[in-house]
This record gives structure tokens, C-alpha cells and sequence, in this order.
């Protein structure tokens, strides 16, 4: 585990571990790089993972927030670290918001040319739909979704300057707080989230719990990211010419299957993986099968030429 200077003079921090073939590990949106030990520790043997937590979270919670987007900004940090490590090529496993900043480093960096094998987990390639792409964000929901995210993206301008949710004023906390709900209604399968939420509205010592990250101004890099975010990478991952497998949740809500299917087709030398049970979160509600196919394309991804 190491801290890495960052373009910006930032500590981002870097989770390593393993001998061996060297895979790079790009997280989701939340997620923190200790939360892959039960997929991955078992290959340390064979494979050093190279896992960053993304800025606002795990060991760089405390980066300050650069003046980009914060796409633009991971990718800059991604390439910031790997010209600070030996290797040449890397095994690349890119999970949803991660596999957004690997697509944008194909795009507008020489990233394809440093990838050895690549695992794309339930992400599109475009995250606004339109009429040539209607498996964006949320599939044909994704107007209804851009209303949500406006209204939160509301209350947090009118907020620049408040850190947490508990110096909120009790209106904007409310709205704040409806609004994550009709987020978590629009993709949840079950109800125990909506009525964890609803708790809280009930109980102020909760509130800060519900949200995915505890800093406010975080929070608003993010969701203005995905508000704003208008870039297309089809033709960015049409033209990778490494080994490819996708994870797709067939049950997807935020990201239509049949959307990330048709780009898997596509490609040239591509492996679709369906998850028949599970939607954004492959890991969680199918973990067996997960770990068995992680350990597939490790595998593979130490074979391929």
C-alpha cells in the first residue's frame, strides 16, 4: 500500500499487493480498493493488483477536488500513476464508473496500447441516451433520472460552502434526501433500501449514512459529472484490439444489457459473461460466480499473447 503524487501535487492512494502478472483495477463509483480481497487475494500469487481509491474515497477521501470532471480527472490520475510504475502492459478490470475512465483513456490517451487484457463490468459506452443510442444511463428512464439528479445537484449549489448534510437547513435536507429515494426507487430491486431512507427522514442521526459519501462538495462533483457528462467512446473501444470480456447484468437497470451486449459483439476478439440474476452489482448478488469468472479471465489474460 503506497501513496503516489498526483499531477496536482495530491496523494492518490494505491492499494498493491501480489507477485506476477501486473492487473490494474479501476473501482465503481463508491467503492474502496479493500472491497476486491475476496475476488482477487487469492491470485496474489500469480497477479500484483494495483487497486486506487478513487478521490473522496478510502485512503483519498481528504484529495482536494481538481477543477475538471471527474472522468477527466481519474483519467489523469491513472496516468499519473502507471508513468510512476515499471510495467508496460497491464490487465485491466474496469467497473462501471472505472470502465467510463478506462474508455476515456482509450479515447483521449494511448491507454488501449498499455492494455494486455481487459474485463469491462456493466458499464456503456455513452451515458446520455439519444436516438441513436438508447441505452444510455437508466435506458429510456434517463430523462426521469436527469430530473433527479438535477434536483440534487439543486440543493447542493445552493450549498457550496456547507461540508455535511447535518448543516443543512431542514428543507434543502429533505429535498436532498427525497430525491436520493426516487435515485434508489428508480434502479432498486428490492425495498430495503427506500425504506432505510425513509427512516431517515424520521431520524436525523441516519441521514448522513444514506449518501454514498459524507462530503457535500463530493457529492456535487459527481453527480454534476454524470448531469453534464456528454462523451461518446463506441468508436474509442470498437478500435481495442486486446482480449476483451464483459460482465453484464442481464436484470441491469442503470445500464441496459442489450446495449452492452451489442458493444461486446462488435469487437474483435470479445467474450460476453451474463449474469442472468443480478443487475449493476454482479458482485454482490451472484459473488460465486463473480469470483469464478475473475479467476477465467485472469487466467486467460496470463495466456493471451
Amino acid at each position: 500500500m503506497a501513496y503516489y503524487g498526483m499531477q496536482d501535487k495530491e496523494q492518490l492512494f494505491v492499494r498493491e499487493y501480489g507477485t506476477g502478472q501486473p492487473v490494474l483495477v479501476l473501482s465503481g463509483l463508491g467503492m474502496q480498493s479493500w472491497q476486491w480481497y475476496p475476488f482477487l487475494y487469492r491470485f496474489r500469487k500469480s497477479h500484483k493488483f494495483i487497486i486506487p481509491d478513487w478521490r473522496g474515497f478510502g485512503g483519498s477521501a481528504q484529495c482536494k477536488i481538481p477543477d475538471i470532471d471527474a472522468i477527466s480527472s481519474h483519467w489523469r490520475d491513472i496516468q499519473s500513476l502507471v508513468n510512476q510504475l515499471p510495467h508496460e502492459k497491464y490487465s485491466v478490470i474496469a467497473y462501471s464508473m472505472g470502465a467510463t475512465t478506462a474508455m476515456h483513456g482509450m479515447q483521449y490517451g494511448n491507454f488501449s496500447d498499455q492494455i494486455h487484457s481487459y474485463l469491462h463490468i456493466d458499464q456503456t459506452p455513452k451515458i446520455r441516451s439519444s436516438s441513436d443510442w438508447p441505452y444510455g444511463l437508466f435506458g429510456t428512464q434517463n430523462t426521469a433520472f436527469n430530473n433527479i439528479l438535477e434536483s440534487i445537484a439543486a440543493v447542493l449549489e445552493r450549498n457550496t460552502d456547507t461540508a455535511s448534510i447535518q448543516q443543512l437547513s431542514n428543507e434543502d435536507r429533505e429535498q436532498l434526501l427525497c430525491s436520493w429515494l426516487a435515485f434508489i426507487n428508480l434502479q432498486a430491486s428490492s425495498k430495503t433500501a427506500p425504506f432505510l431512507i425513509k427512516q431517515a427522514l424520521k431520524r436525523p442521526k441516519l441521514q448522513p449514512f444514506v449518501l454514498p459519501m459524507q462530503r457535500l462538495d463530493y457529492l456535487a462533483w459527481y453527480i454534476n459529472n454524470y448531469l453534464h457528462h456528454q462523451q461518446d467512446y463506441r468508436e474509442a473501444i470498437f478500435k481495442l484490439n486486446a482480449p476483451a470480456t464483459f460482465f453484464i447484468g442481464e436484470q441491469s437497470k442503470l445500464y441496459p444489457a442489450i446495449g452492452q451486449k451489442m458493444i461486446a459483439n462488435r469487437l474483435n476478439n470479445a467474450t460476453a459473461v451474463i449474469f442472468k440474476k443480478s443487475g449493476h452489482t454482479p458482485l454482490l448478488s451472484e459473488p460465486l460466480k463473480f469470483s469464478k469468472e475473475i479467476g477465467r479471465f485472469l487466467q486467460c489474460g496470463s495466456t493471451a499473447d
